[in-house]
């Protein structure tokens, strides 16, 4: 009887265990929600499905594959579903280039076109040695057109590509049609309305401080605004229109190095501070760029004869092409830079091309002083500054830091009769030229930057505001003790009696000198 009454408590000892192991192996885990008793079922239902050979050395692959058949369903649905990459997004845009309208008439494609033979020209850089390679110019080239039939421009073409840290721009350059006005920047009318308003409500008091004059705008069609800039960040993508360039962006693009993003809206962080964000900088940039760089054989350009005999004096700012040039041979285009020759305005220090006057006041300003106020003396006239005309030889182009600005060659030496003439700008890297007879073009292809010497060194902060003298009238004192307070308080009540009692005695002699 002992030995069966032992028997059972042992069995049910078993039982017990048994049951708490299954409920421990019954808890799911808390990343795959799987537990281990389902687990080790279908690992030993798997075994006795295949009896494979040495299952105790493959029972971890086993497990392995158990555990992967769980998730083979999910996994196959996200193979079945790629994601389309950026590269597959840009090539369905840049498909439309590539498709005919149906309603293009052949006719109209024979006539003359705003743009100008891409394809020639990728040619001829190629020989040079720069460019953006046959595919990407002729994506370029369709890109062009496509801008050029949907904003009506009257001539385009190819300016360059500037680079960025995250994506580059594509810069085409185009004239304005006739009667184009520049469109006021909604953020400057916002702001002048809410500046409005706040005088209106709250009338503060008018400062007489009057900031010095700034130089004004160039207008449209004229000086460092003499054409419109588009860019794009790839050909298919939209075109963007820069904002016209003022002489402030100008000057305060010489004095900062900043790299390009590739994005219009980033703003510009530098000291000094730049009146603008990354799409006023490249539009500085660009009007930098073209000034010192675009060049062209002497002699395809002739000045123009619509100025009268009275604007002499003022710096021509129009040319038109010679008819009766012939052009200049390659080998004397490859070892003199006289033959070459500036065809845009070069920007001043003031940051325009045609020089301001900033000492003579408006007349509205003239007409706010008072007539009995005094009226200050004038300046003396300042001296007014003149750069270099129109179709100045390079030959004239000033040295910096002793490197030449120029750099010319010829395209290959092996087979000079069929060569180009190929100029490099030193000042600029990146900027090209070629000429070749009649034929020649400018293109950028680089930074944005402007060559600075061995390093580039920031402008220093000006000096800290000195701190006003310090006197007995604006020196802070210390608060008095109450001690101290009452023997002042006593000092000056004996100086009152004092004085009174004084007071008295001058009013009886007073009184005897009435009498």
């Amino acid at each position: 009887m002992e030995s069966t009454d032992g028997n059972d408590a042992k069995s049910e000892q078993r039982l017990k265990s048994a049951a708490v192991l299954k409920s421990f192996m019954l808890k799911s885990s808390t990343e795959s929600k799987l537990n281990l008793y389902d687990h080790l079922s279908r690992v030993l239902m798997k075994v006795m499905d295949e009896h494979p050979d040495n299952a105790v050395d493959v029972i971890e692959d086993v497990s392995r594959e158990v555990k992967r058949g769980l998730f083979e369903d999910k996994q196959s649905t996200l193979r079945d579903l790629p994601q389309t990459t950026a590269a597959e997004l840009l090539a369905e845009q840049q498909r439309l280039l590539f498709s005919r309208p149906e309603e293009a008439d052949q006719e109209e494609e024979l006539m003359d076109t705003p743009l100008p033979n891409v394809s020639e020209v990728a040619f001829y850089l190629e020989q040079a040695g720069v460019g953006l390679g046959r595919e990407e110019m002729q994506r370029v080239f369709l890109a062009l057109k496509q801008l050029v039939e949907s904003q009506g421009l009257p001539r385009c073409r190819l300016w360059g590509k500037i680079l960025g840290t995250e994506s580059s721009y594509i810069v085409a350059e185009a004239e304005y049609r006739e009667g184009e006005e520049e469109e006021e920047s909604t953020e400057e009318a916002a702001e002048d309305e809410e500046r409005d308003v706040e005088k209106e409500i709250n009338p503060l008091p008018q400062s007489a401080y009057r900031p010095p004059p700034t130089v004004p705008k160039e207008a449209l069609g004229t000086g460092a605004n003499k054409f419109a800039f588009y860019v794009c960040k790839e050909p298919g993508l939209p075109w963007v229109k820069l904002p016209s360039v003022s002489p402030a962006q100008i000057t305060g693009a010489r004095q900062i190095r900043k790299f390009f993003t590739g994005t219009l809206d980033t703003p510009i962080v530098s000291y000094p501070p730049f009146p603008g964000n990354e799409a006023n900088y490249l539009r500085a940039q660009i009007a930098r760029i073209s000034a010192g760089t675009q060049v062209s054989p002497q002699g395809f350009y002739q000045a123009g004869e619509e100025e009268g005999d009275e604007e002499d004096e003022a710096p021509r700012d129009s040319f038109e092409v010679n008819p009766d040039f012939e052009g200049v041979p390659v080998a004397e285009m490859a070892e003199s830079l006289s033959t070459w020759v500036h065809h845009v305005q070069h920007i001043l220090q003031q940051g325009c091309c045609t020089w301001v006057n900033l000492a003579v006041k408006p007349e509205d300003d003239s007409n706010e002083e008072g007539e009995g106020e005094e009226k200050e003396e004038e300046p003396d006239e300042p001296e007014p500054e003149v750069g270099p005309p129109l179709l100045t030889p390079l030959s004239q182009d000033a040295e910096m830091l002793n490197i030449p600005p120029w750099t010319s060659k010829m395209s290959s030496v092996l087979t000079s009769q069929h060569a180009l003439a190929v100029l490099r700008s030193n000042l600029w890297p990146g900027a090209y030229s070629y000429a070749s007879g009649k034929k020649f073009e400018n293109i950028y292809v680089g930074w944005g930057l402007k060559y600075s010497g061995e390093g580039f060194s920031q402008a220093v902060p000006p000096l800290p505001q000195k701190e006003y003298p310090s006197g007995p009238e604006i020196t802070e004192a210390l608060d008095p003790s109450v001690e101290e307070e009452q023997v002042l308080k006593e000092a000056l009540e004996e100086e009152q009696a004092a004085q009174e009692e004084k007071d008295d005695t001058d009013d009886p002699e007073e009184e005897d000198d009435d009498d």
